[in-house]
């Protein structure tokens, strides 16, 4: 069938071979499986390599995530980026914000416990104005690096960026003040006016009787801080008005808008104070750098009168020189008496009066009662006085008052029924000048009030009418010298006149009198000069009045 087949189309028949079967080598891999390979192994390499540089992961919690976002916002220290935020969640009691930020493994540094965290985003504080870069770049974490050995993984992240970083140079000290004033953190602390440092934090007492400031003195002006050094405000204006009158002091004008402090020392300020040294922050400059007064004394003062413009803080003077302050002015009822009295406390430094007068005190064998009790019995008593018109400001002067009335002996001492217990020494006082003055004008007013004025102005009235009528007589009387007497007067004074041009006349250097008078006293003049040739002929020749005149010889 082959054959017919074949020679039918007229092609010589050909026998087609058989194909070859080749087996496969499935052990040889194609060169197809190669790329995925090698990702594969970019992929584990890159994944170890992330891994073995991977840094540590730690969660800050903040109060709120402001201007944070996962994946975007940097963690930086010094403007470099250590990490990177990953997530932000809210805690289970939603009151903070979960910030999760992986470090790089170069940051592991930042792990120490005691590492702080903070958004930096723009700021207006008493520091100034910070984070303005962040408007156009957006806000970040910044770090401050830790310097505990433990190590923790979470942190609770600061509301406001420190004002002493790690890295600052410089020594912390404390201060203890009564109040905080217008302070706050970051407020400037002076030396002579130039700026070396800041406030760094402030607490309330645990018995809220003061605050506690902590304050950061910059390197190398720490180096002035001595044990000796005096603290006080430097904040806004310092205004006075006392008994000496209107005081007002200013520091620069950041410390007037901010406040601020400033400190120096009176004379030398000593060796150099430690960290974290304690001192006393003073209200003013003068009461920091005043010399110390030694032990104060707390005397009593009963007033019978007005205590109106006595203010605690007033000085209490001895003939000028202030002793001491006013510590309290109160109201008291005495229910036998039925009236009341104004206890004044005084806040007395005797060390003020003087070395010699301490020495003198200190060798005296009385106790302070009777010490007191001799000065009050040569005059020694407490008076207010005015110390400024312009105010109304008083204080209390102390002086000897040798005409003073006596007091009875044992007036100092215990005070039963006030304060027994701080055996207070009470001192007399005697009025003020004022109330003395009230008390004359007083009396001047009694006194005229028993003046008759009605009497007095009836009596006048009948002056004034008799003083009219010889007012209107006085004024008839003139009218008639005017018409009686005036004419005779206008005669008398053209005679005189008259008189007068005749003298005149007659004086005159061309008048026959004048002439005659010339002529006489020419005539006057020679006769005296014939005189005295024949005076001193005779004083030369006496004998001539006898023998008469020689004659000249030929």
């Amino acid at each position: 069938m082959s054959e017919e087949k074949t020679s039918e189309t007229g092609n010589p028949a050909q026998a087609i071979p058989a194909p070859e079967k080749v087996p496969q080598r499935d052990w040889i891999p194609s060169l197809i499986w190669l790329v995925p390979i090698l990702a594969a192994i970019i992929g584990i390499s890159l994944a170890v390599k992330t891994w073995v540089q991977r840094g540590p992961e730690i969660t800050i919690a903040f109060n709120s995530a402001e201007r944070l976002e996962a994946g975007k916002t940097k963690v930086k220290y010094k403007d470099v980026e250590i990490g990177t935020v990953q997530s932000i969640m809210l805690s289970e009691d939603r009151s903070q914000v979960l910030v999760t930020a992986l470090l790089k493994k170069e940051a592991k540094g930042f792990t120490a416990a005691d590492s702080r965290f903070w958004v930096v985003r723009p700021r207006v504080a008493a520091s100034g104005i910070s984070g303005l870069s962040t408007l156009l770049s957006g806000a970040y974490i910044g770090a401050d690096p830790g310097m505990s050995a433990e190590t923790t993984d979470r942190f609770i992240g600061l509301e406001s960026p420190p004002i002493i970083t790690r890295d600052d140079s410089g020594t912390q000290y404390v201060l203890h003040a009564a109040d905080l004033g217008s302070l706050d953190i970051g407020s400037p602390v002076y030396y002579r006016r130039i700026k070396v440092g800041q406030v760094a934090a402030f607490d309330l007492d645990d018995d809220g009787e003061g605050v506690t400031v902590r304050i950061f003195i910059n390197h190398p002006y720490d180096k002035f801080v001595g044990i000796n050094t005096r603290f006080w405000h430097a904040s806004g204006f310092d205004m006075q008005i006392d008994a000496g009158g209107f005081t007002l002091n200013t520091q620069s004008l950041a410390s007037v808008v901010l406040g601020g402090l400033s400190f120096q020392s009176p004379g030398n300020p000593g060796p150099p104070a430690n960290e974290n040294t304690a001192f006393v922050l003073a209200e003013s400059k003068v009461e920091a750098l005043k010399e110390a007064d030694g032990e104060a004394e707390i005397i009593l003062l009963d007033f019978k009168q007005s205590v109106r413009g006595l203010t605690p803080g007033a000085e209490v003077s001895f003939r000028g020189l202030q002793l001491g302050h006013v510590k309290s002015v109160g109201v008291e009822y005495d229910p036998e008496r039925q009236e009341f009295s104004m206890p004044v406390l005084l806040e007395i430094y005797p060390a003020r009066l003087g070395r010699k007068f301490i020495e003198a005190r200190q060798r005296s064998k009385h106790t302070p009662q009777q010490r007191l009790q001799f000065m009050i019995d040569r005059g020694l008593r407490a008076q207010l006085r005015t110390g400024n018109f312009l105010t109304g400001q008083i204080y209390v002067a102390l002086d000897f008052f040798p005409k003073a009335d006596p007091v009875k002996k044992g007036v100092p001492g215990n005070l039963a029924g006030r304060d027994a217990s701080r055996g207070l020494l009470q001192l007399p006082v005697i009025p003020s000048s004022a109330d003395e003055i009230q008390t004359q004008v007083s009396e001047i007013a009694g006194k005229l009030s028993k003046v008759p004025f009605d009497q007095i102005g009836d009596e006048l009235r009948q002056t004034l009418k008799v003083l009219r009528q010889t007012l209107t007589s006085a004024g008839q009387l003139t009218e008639k010298l005017n018409n009686d007497v005036a004419p005779e007067i206008i005669i008398a004074m053209k005679d005189v006149q008259e008189t007068l041009s005749a003298a005149e006349r007659m004086l005159s250097e061309d008048a026959p009198l004048q002439q005659d008078l010339r002529q006489t006293l020419q005539e006057l003049t020679r006769a005296a000069a014939s005189l005295r040739i024949l005076t001193d002929y005779l004083e030369r020749h006496p004998e001539s009045l006898i023998r008469g005149k020689r004659e000249a010889k030929q």
